[in-house]
This record gives structure tokens, C-alpha cells and sequence, in this order.
């Protein structure tokens, strides 16, 4: 209801009259632009037209013999019964139909000359340096440009890295005094609602990272007070008189066709502009076939007369469905001429997840006597301290799933970083991050099992659904190093004010009747509101009983969860089983929460179960985390993308010979499979070397002074 009574108050014709005067939309122009009145401007004037006042005369109808019984039955309108001849009634109805069809040549004309205006790179207003307050009180110098609508907000001139978008007709403008050096002014929503753009101008998603900035107002700083005074000038401009940007388009629109530009920035800013505010709580995303059916849908029954009207007519039936098929048309026709949609990626929610079993059971494994002879042979082969990395292993110890999808498990319980995005307290954030990164550990495989070492340039994408925010964590992992084994990944919940991007180098050690699973490398978690920055790192997996006694899989290491900003870090040791441990001794954790060099809280239980913690202040103990049934129902449904959609390097499409043999129990195929891929990899590491050329990544990109990996796209996530 409230996004009809928006539409309506904008775009209808008819007042809120008890008579309303009609006036012929061919002598209309309307301002469509952002902050200006939204007002109608007669072109030139025209006859007025009373809606309820056509003479109904009887000596307009030729009297005959036959008509007489059907001149005395009359029509009768409502309540005042007032006579109505069908020959008016006919005559009402065909001046209407001229009207609105009229009035559509008018709505796509306008259209036209607004988007031609936006899509033309000339229209730019003011493009300069300003210094921008940020929420924590400090100022930071940006690059802003000024077009009809909207205020683009840059890091540098090169309009690379997008910060925010301003729409500026939902915002007021006014000049605040300063003690400082220069002039200061302040665009504000008076509301106190946001006045951000959910995208940037060429569809960015994510903006780049700068000090947090204000939802609701930002407050500028230009070098001097003529310069500041040159900046009100043109946001007043922008704000309320944007109807001469209209007629320098209109103008344009004559010379050349709307689609000569094929500029991306041009589209995003097309894209841009279709979002448009609709309420005081959300923005509503409107497209050109969404404006065109709620111009028909809000102005052609805006009049309660019209409807009735219509309605009583049988005939009208057919003219509505005529009108409907022309209405498509014009809607089909804005489309091809000014947007092509682009088709997003199809993702399929995972109705099944596959778990061990709880406790010690899933961790252990008694190995037959054939797979041992096959163990033997392979081990025989090797010495204490070896690295692993180039063995080729018996598919009978692997997982069912590459490497790159198995360090998804740790966003299952995403939602608890929606939770500490919220946090006000960083205390309670690191907190709340450490729960959801103890939330990672508890599935395990059936068995101990291994995951398939990824292929070089292989990739993996999936997401989560949050219910309780509306929003989705997106996940995407490639493979961009065999030799060593690199896997990079990048996680994203924009809306949710979350981003995640990690490196992991898998290492594995031979110690004769064990060997270790090492993961170097660490993961950097940050909150966009907050600007906090937790850098993660991760235990390694240990597996004894190979030659004898029961194979057994653990959890050891030290790790650490650090935040510079707020100089907060948590400490968590995973602990082997002890020789003369009992069954409760395994999976053992502890750990300790610091702020510098104090420690506020330490932390003891399980990593698979319960874990407590004791703040050490009020001495009190409480559960911090237990994986219980209630907990597990919580799990976010994870979604994948359609096979039929994925690449042939995407993991479940790559791999897909090797997992159903597994699952079928047919290990030899499994291993012709398995080889298959290796050789195939082995060949092009050949054809790149001898034609002197280099792979590389198609998703990440390497800063050799930071030794870190960056997703590239990672300002289109949202």
C-alpha cells in the first residue's frame, strides 16, 4: 500500500478532486528527475474537460419507431441516476483510448530523454577533491563527482575504486560552520535514513575499504570558501533544477539513438538510477518494465469514476486485453532499446549434508588387510620427515569432495558473524567470532578420510541463505598453486557487513607409524562497519596407527585470533590424546581471551562438544559453545551451483567420475579416474614449459610484498 500511494502521488493525473479537471496528456511534460518537484507543466494550453459533464441531450439521439422503448430505458449513474446515452457513453470511451495512448507516447518520450541525458559522459556537473568526516570523528580526502541525482564518491580520480554512491533526492543540503581552516557543509536525510546507493556505477557490489562512513549524512570539507560555496551551488543545482539537464538531453536525444554508447559505466549508471526510494525503511529496485506496468497500473483506474465506468461495460473487456498486449509491447521495446538483463548464476539448495558420527567413533578406523598391503607398499617408499604433497594415495582413504569445497564447513553458522557485525562492544564481538569459528569443527567425515588434492585453476562456489537477516554468504575458492598445493578463497555477506579472504598451503610430514596434515596460512576476517580486521590461522590434522594398532585421526595446534584494531586476541591450543589418556582426554581444547597482555576470560572443553568459559573478572563459569541437535536444526542451508551451469574446472563437475566410483565402492575405476586428472595436469605443466608461458589465476590476484591474495571481483559480491 505504501509503495501504490508513492507511485500514484508521483505519476498519476488525476487530483484528488471530487470533480477532477482532465487535461490532455499530449500537452504534458513531466519532471522525472531526481529531487526536483515533481510537477506538471503544461506545454501549451489546452481546453479543460469536465469528467462527469458531457451533455446527454435526447435530441442528439434520431428518434425512430424502434428506438423509442430504448430511449426511455435510460442509463442511470450512481446514486444521482443521472441519464446517460449510450452514444456518449461510446464517445467517452474512444476519447479515452486516445488519451492514454497518447499519454504512453508521452511516458516513453520522456524516458527516453531522461536516460539519454544519464548515459551521456558530458553530463558531469562538479568533479573535485574533498575531505570527507568519517563516524569515528577523523577526515579522510576523496575524490567526489557530481552528476544529475547522484554524488559519486571515489578514492582516487581514476574512478577505479568506488567508495559510495550518494542519491541525492532523498537528501537536504545545508552549510555548517567550522572552526577549521576551509568551509564545511552537510548532506543530511531528514529522516535520518540512509542515503546510500545499495550499488555502484558499473554494478559494484562491494565499495573499497575506507574509514566507516555515516548512513544517514556525510559532512564535507572543500579546501576554501569559494570553493565550498561552488560545491552548494552545484548540489543545489543537481537537487532542484535538474530539469534543464533534461532539455540539454532532450535536445541530444534528436541527434543520435539512445543506444550509440555502450559505455559500462554508462549502464551502470543506468542500473544505478533505477534504484529509487519508496519507503523510509528500504530501497526498492525498479526497472523499466517495472516503471512502465506501474504507470499503467496507477494511472489508467486512478479515477474511481473511469472504473466504474468501465466495469459496466462488457466491451471493455476486449479493449483492456488490447491495451494490456500494447502495453507489453512498449515495455518490450524500452527494454531492448535501453538495458540487456544479465543472467545470473542458478544455485540449488543441498537437501542432504552427510555426518560421522559424534565422539571418538568417526575418528577412528580399523584398515582390512588388503588396504593395509596396499599402505605397505606405498609407505615403504618413504622416509620419517618426508613431504607428502607429490604422493599419489589410494582413493580408498579419500573423501568424496575436493579440498576447496571441504573448507566451506566452516560457514555453516555464518550467521553467528551477522550477529557480531552488530555487536557494539568489541569484547563481545571477538567473542562472538571465536563461537562461530569453534562452530567449523564438529562436522567430520565418515571415517578417516582425505579430500581430494585440487587441480590446478579448479574452483568451487557456493552460499548460504540467512532467514533471519534476508541475506546471503557467498563462497568462492580456487586452486592457484599445485607445487606447493595453494588454495585461496574468498567469502563475502555484504549486506551483513562481513568479508573473509584466506590462503591455505596444505603441507603433510611422514613420522613413520603417523603423519601430520599441516594448513599454513591464515584467513582475515572483516567487518565493514567496524573496520575491525581479525586475522585467523589453523590446527593441523594428525593421524597415527598406520602401520599398527587402530588409525586414529585428532586436532592439535596452537592458533590465535587476532584483532590490531582493538588489540583483543583469543588463544586456543587443540591438545593430542595422551598415551595413557582416557576416552575423555581426546579432542581436548583450551584457550584464553586477552586484551594486550591481561587476560579477561580462558576457555576449556571440547572442540566437538561442550566448551566453557570463566570470566575472570566475576569469577563466573557459563557454557560458551555446545554442537547440540538444537544447534545442528540451526546449520544455514547451504546452495551449489546448477551442474548444468558449472565450468569444467568447477569441482563437482571435475571430479565427478572419481566420486561416483567411490560411491559405487569401485575403487579401480576410481583410480583410472583419479589418473586421468593427474596426467591431464602433468600435460599442460609440460605445454606451459615448453612454451615459456605462465598459468594464471583467474579469480585472485598475488601482491608479492604482502605475499597475500586478493579476490578480484571482489567489489561486484554482495
Amino acid at each position: 500500500m505504501k509503495e501504490e500511494n508513492f507511485f500514484r502521488r508521483r505519476f498519476s493525473l488525476c487530483p484528488a478532486a471530487s470533480t477532477p479537471q482532465k487535461i490532455d496528456p499530449r500537452k504534458l511534460t513531466r519532471n522525472l528527475f531526481f529531487g526536483a518537484d515533481n510537477e506538471i507543466y503544461p506545454i501549451s494550453p489546452g481546453k479543460d474537460m469536465e469528467g462527469n459533464s458531457l451533455p446527454m441531450l435526447k435530441d442528439e439521439i434520431p428518434q425512430t419507431p424502434n428506438s423509442t422503448n430504448k430511449t426511455e430505458h435510460k442509463f442511470c449513474n450512481g446514486s444521482d441516476k443521472e441519464c446517460v446515452s449510450p452514444t456518449g457513453i461510446n464517445n467517452k470511451k474512444e476519447t479515452l483510448k486516445v488519451q492514454k495512448k497518447n499519454y504512453r507516447q508521452e511516458k516513453k518520450k520522456a524516458t527516453k530523454q531522461l536516460f539519454s541525458a544519464l548515459k551521456d559522459p558530458r553530463v558531469v556537473i562538479m568533479a573535485d577533491w574533498l575531505k570527507i568526516r568519517g563516524t569515528l570523528k577523523s577526515w579522510t580526502k576523496l575524490w567526489c563527482v557530481l552528476k544529475p541525482g547522484v554524488l559519486l564518491i571515489y578514492k582516487t580520480p581514476k574512478t577505479g575504486q568506488w567508495v559510495g554512491t550518494i542519491l541525492l533526492h532523498s537528501c537536504e543540503l545545508i552549510e555548517r560552520p567550522s572552526k577549521k581552516d576551509g568551509f564545511c557543509f552537510k548532506l543530511f536525510h531528514p529522516l535520518d535514513q540512509s542515503i546510500w546507493a545499495v550499488k555502484g556505477p558499473k554494478g559494484e557490489n562491494v565499495g573499497s575499504i575506507t574509514q566507516p562512513l555515516p548512513s544517514s549524512y556525510l559532512i564535507f570539507r572543500a579546501a576554501s570558501e569559494s570553493d565550498g560555496r561552488c560545491w552548494l551551488d552545484a548540489l543545489e543545482l543537481a537537487l532542484r533544477c535538474s530539469s534543464l539537464f533534461r532539455l540539454s538531453a532532450s535536445k541530444q536525444a534528436k541527434d543520435g539513438d539512445l543506444n550509440c554508447s555502450n559505455d559500462s559505466s554508462h549502464a551502470g549508471l543506468y542500473n544505478l538510477l533505477h534504484t529509487v526510494t519508496v519507503s523510509d525503511q528500504e530501497l526498492f529496485h525498479l526497472n523499466d518494465s517495472a516503471l512502465e506496468n506501474h504507470h499503467l497500473e496507477n494511472d489508467a483506474f486512478s479515477d474511481k469514476s473511469e472504473r466504474d465506468n468501465l466495469e459496466e461495460s462488457e466491451n471493455e473487456m476486449h479493449e483492456n486485453s488490447r491495451k494490456t498486449n500494447e502495453s507489453e509491447s512498449d515495455q518490450s521495446e524500452i527494454n531492448g532499446e535501453l538495458s540487456q538483463e544479465k543472467k545470473g548464476t542458478t544455485y540449488l539448495e543441498q537437501n542432504y549434508e552427510e555426518f560421522g558420527e559424534t565422539g571418538e567413533c568417526s575418528q577412528t578406523e580399523t584398515v582390512s588387510d588388503e588396504n593395509k598391503s596396499l599402505m605397505w607398499i606405498l609407505l615403504k617408499q618413504l622416509r620419517p620427515g618426508m613431504d607428502l604433497s607429490r604422493v599419489v594415495l589410494p582413493t580408498f582413504i579419500l573423501e568424496p569432495r575436493s579440498f576447496l569445497n571441504k573448507l566451506s564447513d566452516y560457514y555453516y553458522h555464518a550467521d553467528l558473524l551477522s550477529q557480531a557485525a552488530l555487536e557494539e562492544d568489541s569484547y563481545c564481538r571477538i567473542k562472538q567470532v571465536l563461537r562461530w569459528y569453534l562452530s567449523g569443527f564438529y562436522k567430520k567425515p565418515k571415517g578417516i578420510k582425505k579430500p581430494y588434492n585440487p587441480i590446478l585453476g579448479e574452483t568451487f562456489r557456493c552460499c548460504w541463505f540467512h532467514p533471519q537477516t534476508n541475506s546471503h554468504t557467498f563462497y568462492i575458492a580456487e586452486q592457484v598453486s599445485h607445487h606447493p598445493p595453494v588454495s585461496v578463497f574468498h567469502v563475502s555477506n555484504r549486506k551483513d557487513g562481513f568479508c573473509i579472504t584466506g590462503s591455505i598451503l596444505a603441507k603433510s610430514k611422514f613420522y613413520g607409524n603417523s603423519l601430520s596434515a599441516l594448513l599454513d596460512g591464515q584467513a582475515k576476517l572483516t567487518f565493514l562497519s567496524s573496520g575491525e580486521e581479525y586475522v585467523i590461522t589453523m590446527p593441523y590434522a594428525h593421524c597415527k596407527g598406520i602401520l599398527y594398532g587402530t588409525m586414529t585421526m585428532e586436532l592439535g595446534g596452537k592458533v590465535t585470533i587476532d584483532c590490531e584494531k582493538s588489540n583483543y586476541r583469543a588463544e586456543l591450543e587443540f591438545k593430542l590424546k595422551p598415551f595413557f589418556g582416557g576416552s575423555t582426554s581426546i579432542n581436548q581444547i583450551s584457550g584464553k581471551i586477552k586484551s594486550g597482555e591481561e587476560v579477561l576470560a580462558s576457555l576449556d572443553g571440547h572442540w566437538d562438544g561442550e566448551v566453557y568459559i570463566n570470566d575472570l573478572k566475576n569469577g563466573s563459569t557459563d557454557i560458551f559453545w555446545n554442537p547440540t541437535s538444537e544447534v545442528r536444526k540451526q546449520r544455514l542451508k547451504r546452495h551449489i551451483v546448477l551442474f548444468e551451469e558449472q565450468t569444467e574446472f568447477e569441482s563437482e563437475r571435475l571430479w565427478q567420475h572419481v566420486t561416483s566410483a567411490i560411491g559405487k565402492g569401485d575403487q579401480h575405476k576410481a583410480t583410472q579416474e583419479k589418473f586421468v586428472l593427474e596426467e591431464e595436469q602433468r600435460h599442460a605443466a609440460r605445454e606451459w614449459k615448453e612454451n615459456g608461458t605462465e598459468w594464471k589465476s583467474l579469480l585472485f590476484w598475488h601482491n608479492a610484498t604482502t605475499n597475500e591474495w586478493h579476490y578480484k571481483y571482489e567489489e561486484w559480491v554482495t
